[in-house]
């Protein structure tokens, strides 16, 4: 997965999104940062590859869209899976199934993954997630609809619902 990297990063109206690319597809794309250079830091190992603005060309255009309040199409966007396990992969697979301004619980996650007795450990791969917003774990609450867990902060994870046009219920915080 480390060799041929490349990587992208590029500014959004909600902030500075980065890419990092194998030649099987996407290996990490980050939450919105407040600069080009934290966003690149927390492309975290292979943020020292090859820069590539057009090989993200697609990818860019969808998020920049994502980020302006527009329903984007990421099922065309190829991802390197090769750093998840098997369970992992499911858990990614069920989090892209659910349809933009609608979300899930971890338990009709680790349901949709194959292993209903499995919420917690469905919240530790949806917490994993390197696919910030293509695969959009930020849809994912707990059961009793408050929001919580989100590595980019609860106030992101909000925000990125609010966009999509999620009703939110009040003192929704865990």
């Amino acid at each position: 997965m480390t060799d041929n990297l490349m990587y992208r990063a590029f500014k959004t109206r909600l902030g500075w999104i980065a890419c990092l690319a194998s030649p099987a597809g996407l290996v990490r794309v980050t939450l919105p940062c407040e600069s080009r250079e934290t966003a690149v830091l927390e492309l975290g190992k292979g943020a020292d590859s090859a820069w590539s603005p057009e090989a993200f060309a697609s990818v860019e255009a969808e998020l920049v869209k994502y980020c302006e309040g527009h329903r984007p199409d990421f099922s065309a966007v190829a991802l390197d899976l090769s750093g998840g396990t098997p369970f992992r992969r499911q858990v990614w697979s069920a989090i892209r199934s659910i349809p933009y301004g609608e979300t899930r619980s971890y338990g009709w996650i680790a349901q949709k993954a194959g292993k209903p007795a499995a919420a917690r450990a469905a919240g530790q791969a949806v917490g994993d997630n390197p696919f910030a917003i293509i695969v959009p774990c930020h849809r994912v609450i707990a059961s009793d609809g408050a929001l919580c867990g989100f590595g980019g902060g609860l106030d992101m994870k909000r925000k990125l619902l609010e966009l999509e046009g999620v009703a939110l219920q009040a003192n929704s915080v865990r």
